[in-house]
């Protein structure tokens, strides 16, 4: 107990710091023992490797003529059903919440490459842009999705890189407090991004996904309707997102 409560100690000025306006009401202390165990499994197992070693060791290979997909990414896919929203598709799940481009480039071989699908869906770079694993240039966010790509590539799976999501600041948390998004996540980083994503993939044969403008209002921001904290889709964000990303992975299967 008395090395949790040192811990803990050591924590909360880490913790304060981080927290933004909308969220500044004094974490419980068992909150604090929930953050640090979360902490010290990631410090354990920072890219997140053993998240799915079991599910991956039980996969099979895949049959004959079957189009396997992987979709790869943060909570944002971590979150998605995807057996629901693509049922009977040869469809798997490889998100993992609060994910940044260099953990999953680490877990790209055991995740991705180690399966053998045809197609990779990768959605990442809004929790790289909000500094989840320490401060990053939109060019070191960049040169991790070229080296998946050309991980991806040099094993035959066809990649679709999915577009960043626009966040809001719309809603508002339980305590009834603005939860302000764009601080961290600054929209003029997500369309820089998006940018080079786009540009990147048709300049190399990908499939660029872009979610941005089907899921973003007039002013740029998270459609209102289609998230309770303006970051993370709801279902009717992924009813929205799944036909997209069908005719995204189509588009790749055919090249």
């Amino acid at each position: 107990m008395n090395k949790l409560l040192i811990c803990l100690f050591l924590l909360l000025p880490g913790i304060a710091a981080a927290q933004t306006p909308a969220a500044t009401a004094t974490p419980t202390y068992d909150e604090l023992k929930a953050r640090m165990e979360r902490f010290e499994g990631r410090l354990k197992d920072w890219p997140g490797l053993g998240r799915y070693a079991e599910a991956n060791s039980k996969l099979a290979a895949p049959a004959k003529g079957e189009n396997r997909v992987v979709f790869l990414g943060d909570s944002i896919t971590d979150s998605w059903k995807i057996a629901e929203y693509f049922p009977g598709k040869p469809y798997i799940n490889r998100g993992i919440g609060g994910q940044t481009t260099p953990q999953m480039l680490v877990r790209f071989r055991p995740d991705v490459i180690d399966l053998k699908p045809k197609v990779v869906v990768i959605l990442a770079g809004t929790n790289d842009i909000a500094g989840n694993t320490g401060e990053m240039t939109v060019e070191a966010i960049e040169n991790n999705y070229r080296s998946m790509a050309e991980l991806a590539k040099a094993h035959g799976i066809k990649v679709v890189f999915a577009s960043i999501l626009p966040i809001s600041d719309y809603n508002k948390n339980a305590q009834g407090q603005q939860i302000v998004r764009s601080i961290q996540r600054q929209p003029s980083k997500i369309l820089a991004l998006n940018k080079w994503l786009k540009d990147y993939s048709a300049a190399n044969g990908h499939v660029y996904l872009d979610y941005f403008s089907a899921t973003a209002d007039d002013q740029g921001f998270l459609r209102a309707d289609l998230a309770n904290d303006g970051l993370h889709p709801h279902a009717d964000g992924y009813k929205l997102m799944a036909p997209l990303a069908q005719k995204a992975i189509d588009a790749a299967l055919r090249k």
